[in-house]
């Protein structure tokens, strides 16, 4: 039996656990803290799940797997984990991201439509779009219940035979490390045959040299009337303002807020206090798109963080032998998760190497990929 060690119990390391145990791995899973604790990027009350990426059709496809992926996990859990409630992209200008997905989604025959700005009222209870030039529609698209489901994930993990190992792990020193897999957990060093980290904003502190930073990130749920909820009203992102959100979900309110990037992050000390400018510019927001909500009281506030790279691709690749690197999720990785996990599984097994776009190369900076906010 081929034995992984899986450093990092969020998303992305609890759904490669999962998948490995249950297709004949020995698998340990480590984290330092607990699954879904409130410093992980996966722990946010909830995550967007769209398939519009620009111009980029892999991703795309993943995403439209990883639905399907999402609602086989509430089944087996007995819970909903992911509400379809479609999502409307505020296109500011005729031929920019939203025409580009709309055109991949189409020749993937993933449902959308294209409308016109005044249908933005049959959506939300009050919309205010005369500045824009079309409203994407996605029917399929909705909203993750992601701390949750980082919960479940790593329960159902377990019940299929992971190993969960709290505690603090760090790279191997000294002479054994280009040789074997290893790890050191709390002192004590073990051996796999393959080891992923998948540790998300830990990652840069742990391996140099990587080209992933980690920003704060800021997330506001405003207090709304109850027309205001999910699935009864969508998700949205509009592009070009860095502006995203979504109903009132499980009555913690109505998701507002930036995915412009933050300031530098320290994950484990850093103070986990939202700053006034980012209630200022959500409520300017929503002073401009939803008039009526201007005044809506702030009710929930979370600080999570990007780890991100300067062109949003993501990271896996192979370090030494056997010992490899996953992360960079920058702010749009969470929704793919339970596709991405057998995609990497496959490269654990050498089925395929991974995507030379995935490598730990010299990036190019570009904002394409990471818009829409899925880090919350």
């Amino acid at each position: 039996m081929k034995s992984v060690i899986v450093v990092g119990a969020g998303i992305w390391g609890s759904s490669l656990a999962l998948r490995l145990a249950e297709s004949g791995w020995q698998v340990t899973l480590v984290e330092q803290h607990r699954p879904g604790h409130v410093r992980q990027a996966s722990a946010g009350e909830t995550r967007l799940l769209r398939c519009a990426h620009g111009e980029d059709d892999w991703y795309a496809r993943l995403a439209w797997q990883a639905r399907d992926g999402w609602r086989r996990l509430g089944e087996r859990a007995g819970e909903e984990l992911y509400q379809e409630a479609g999502m409307l992209w505020f296109a500011g200008t005729p031929d920019g991201w939203e025409h580009a997905s709309a055109r991949v989604l189409k020749n993937l025959d993933i449902a959308c439509e294209v409308l016109d700005p005044a249908d933005g009222g049959r959506f939300f209870p009050d919309f205010r779009g005369d500045d824009l030039s079309f409203l994407l529609w996605e029917p399929h698209a909705g909203v993750i219940r992601a701390r949750r489901a980082t919960q479940v994930t790593a329960g159902l993990a377990t019940a299929a035979g992971v190993c969960l190992v709290r505690a603090r792990a760090v790279p191997v020193a000294g002479e054994a490390a280009p040789y074997a897999s290893a790890v050191e957990i709390d002192g004590e060093v073990r051996h796999a045959d393959r080891v992923v980290w998948a540790c998300g904003a830990w990652l840069p502190e742990l391996f140099d040299g990587l080209p992933i930073t980690v920003t704060k990130q800021d997330t506001l749920h405003f207090a709304v009337p109850p027309a205001w909820s999910v699935p009864e009203t969508p998700a949205w992102v509009d592009h070009g303002a860095s502006a995203y959100g979504h109903g009132d979900v499980d009555g913690v309110g109505m998701k507002a807020t930036s995915d412009a990037e933050g300031p530098p992050y320290e994950p484990e000390h850093g103070e986990r206090v939202v700053d006034p400018g980012s209630v200022e510019r959500a409520r300017t927001y929503l002073r401009r798109r939803f008039p009526s909500l201007a005044a809506a009281p702030v009710l929930f506030t979370q600080v999570c963080q990007y780890a991100l790279t300067p062109d949003a691709e993501w990271l896996l690749a192979e370090a030494s032998p056997g010992v490899w690197l996953l992360g960079g999720d920058s702010g749009h990785g969470f929704k793919h998760a339970p596709a991405l996990a057998g995609y990497v599984a496959g490269v654990l097994d050498g089925a395929y190497e991974p995507e030379p776009r995935f490598g730990p190369h010299p990036r190019t900076p570009t904002r394409g990929l990471r818009t829409s906010g899925e880090v919350w």
